[in-house]
């Protein structure tokens, strides 16, 4: 079984910072590359980061460039998302996922497993 749980949301004012957690199953984070996306209410769901296999390749969208870093320790079979800076627009259930074998890093439909989701909300 497969899986993929978030940790770390929460409730912050803007300009604050917060750290999401995945920690996730060692068949899956072994082997995939790790994804972070938002759902907005209302909304869909959007890329925000994305981290290789061995770390060493990042990718992030452009409204969250310079604010938020990904992270992952394999001997954790954790990935991190560092959020600063944060703003209102950037409240939304935050999700973990798993990459399967090709696709883009930034296209849901790229992504496995998923978790089951942290709030973020942030205070104007």
């Amino acid at each position: 079984q497969v899986q993929l749980v978030e940790s770390g949301g929460g409730l912050v004012q803007a300009g604050g910072s917060l750290r999401l957690s995945c920690a996730a199953s060692r068949r899956t984070f072994s082997n995939n590359g790790m994804g972070w996306f938002r759902q907005a209410p209302g909304k869909g769901r959007e890329f925000v980061a994305a981290i290789s296999v061995s770390g060493r390749s990042k990718y992030y969208a452009d409204s969250v460039k310079g604010r938020f870093t990904i992270s992952r320790d394999n001997a954790k079979n954790t990935v991190y998302l560092e959020m600063n800076s944060l703003k209102p627009e950037d409240m939304a259930v935050y999700y973990c996922a798993a990459r399967g074998l090709s696709g883009s890093y930034s296209t849901v439909g790229s992504y496995d497993y998923w978790g089951q989701g942290t709030q973020v909300t942030v205070s104007s």
